[in-house]
């Protein structure tokens, strides 16, 4: 769930469709209990509400974006050239290129106006969700150590997996 009393994340993306991929950097949001807003904000189709999104996202507590996007995917981009706050783009599937429009979009930020890039699709977005507890657990002790044990976790996993083979 989200927990919207005082979010330092705001997951966004270009469309509802996207949900289906940003639900995932939500989820790791939630397991780790980090406090998100999410909300639909496109690029070309309410450029005014994105500029505003933007331009207040700091001074309305946020400290990291997340922003999701298909096709030509410019909403990561966009934000970050509006905000010195740090902005994961997570590349959506598309219908007609899998992405690597979206990726391509994304990616080809020019220097000065950075955007985290992450895979295409579900990984992606998962991943986007990882990346800023990362980001917040550099000054948040409480999720670095939850992250330790995130990935100790992993390592079991594997140790399980291996030992299946056996």
């Amino acid at each position: 769930m989200a927990n919207e009393s005082k979010p330092e994340v705001a997951v966004v993306m270009g469309s509802a469709s996207d949900w289906e991929t940003m639900k995932r950097a939500c989820d790791i949001l939630d397991q780790f209990g980090v406090a998100y807003h999410k909300q639909v904000i496109s690029a070309h189709r309410t450029p005014e509400l994105m500029a505003e999104f933007a331009h207040n996202a700091r001074a309305n507590g946020l400290k990291v974006i997340i922003a999701g996007a298909g096709g030509a995917a410019h909403l990561p981009g966009m934000i970050a050239a509006q905000t010195t706050l740090p902005v994961i783009g997570v590349p959506v599937r598309s219908h007609a290129l899998s992405g690597w429009d979206s990726l391509l979009s994304i990616v080809q930020m020019p220097g000065g106006i950075p955007v985290a890039t992450t895979a295409v699709g579900n990984s992606g977005a998962t991943n986007a969700g990882l990346l800023a507890v990362q980001m917040l657990s550099a000054f948040e002790p409480e999720l670095a150590d939850k992250l330790e044990n995130y990935r100790n976790e992993l390592k079991e996993k594997v140790a399980e997996s291996n030992a299946q083979l056996v």
